[in-house]
């Protein structure tokens, strides 16, 4: 069994995320969910919602009763980039600096231990 919850156009430049993605990929989801939930990093709390819903939306899937959280891992944990938005800022000598504004999407993938091991994420 496996689920999957992407957060899209996410406010936060791709780098910044993989950041925090590298310290959850193949963990267990409770040890996970501790680790971001206390980690003073902004890119954390964006995680932390995603895993949450991966959760979430395996135990809609799969019913509440055939889901055991203790056995979840996160077996895949991608962050791609988004669009940009580039803005103008004011530079020296009346020159035009350019400013990018990045955005990423998060997609987080939720299953069992065995599911780890056939992925090989």
């Amino acid at each position: 069994m496996k689920a999957c919850a992407r957060a899209r156009y996410v406010r936060s430049s791709p780098r910044k995320l993989r950041r925090v993605v590298e310290l959850v990929r193949g963990r267990n989801v409770n040890d996970a969910l501790d680790l971001l939930h206390f980690m003073p990093k902004k890119a954390a709390r964006m995680i932390e919602k995603t895993l949450q819903s991966a959760v979430a939306n395996l135990i809609h899937k799969e019913g509440p009763r055939n889901v055991n959280a203790d056995n979840l891992v996160i077996t895949k944990a991608l962050i791609d980039g988004g669009p940009m938005a580039k803005r103008f800022h004011p530079g020296p000598m009346g020159r035009a600096s350019r400013i990018r504004k990045r955005f990423s999407h998060i997609t987080l993938y939720v299953g069992d231990e065995e599911e780890r091991f056939k992925t090989g994420g």
